[in-house]
């Protein structure tokens, strides 16, 4: 049987002792992940460019993946986001959840664990959000697509 979440576990609890539930629930649906990203240079002149081209299957309207259960074995490049790669994935946005937690931070009002509206359906989140993201499969140049350099990705 399965014990109810307490809806303020994030601010209770680390993340190495949360259940894998509560993991999933951190995720604020922003879809930001699933955007194509791109890194030109290496070492210090290396930069990360952030994109509006999406997974093929990211629902650009609301943040989601179509097949989330399927997601690894339909885009060999989806990356698994665990607490032992965390620290790797520096490429998050600063909004979120994952990040924020694991940097000590609290979530944004916003985030549906405070809001209790889901981040496609809450204006107040809009602007966090990509605007006109279009799928992998419909792009020739990703240079056209460039949104942003920066961590906001606004």
């Amino acid at each position: 049987m399965n014990m109810p979440i307490d809806k303020d576990f994030y601010k209770n609890k680390p993340l190495k002792e949360m259940t894998k539930e509560e993991w999933e629930k951190l995720c604020d649906g922003c879809g930001k992940c699933c955007y194509n990203k791109y890194i030109t240079g290496r070492g210090k002149k290396a930069k990360l460019y952030y994109t509006r081209i999406s997974c093929d299957h990211l629902d650009t309207k609301t943040g989601l993946c179509k097949d989330y259960e399927n997601r690894f074995k339909k885009n060999k490049n989806c990356l698994q986001l665990s607490l032992r790669n965390l620290k790797e994935f520096t490429w998050l946005p600063t909004t979120c959840a994952y990040r924020l937690i694991y940097e000590g931070k609290d979530l944004p009002n916003w985030h549906p664990l405070i809001s209790g509206i889901p981040v496609a359906n809450n204006p107040e989140a809009q602007e966090f959000l990509i605007k006109d993201g279009i799928p992998e499969c419909k792009i020739d140049n990703w240079e056209e697509y460039i949104i942003s350099t920066d961590e906001n990705l606004k």
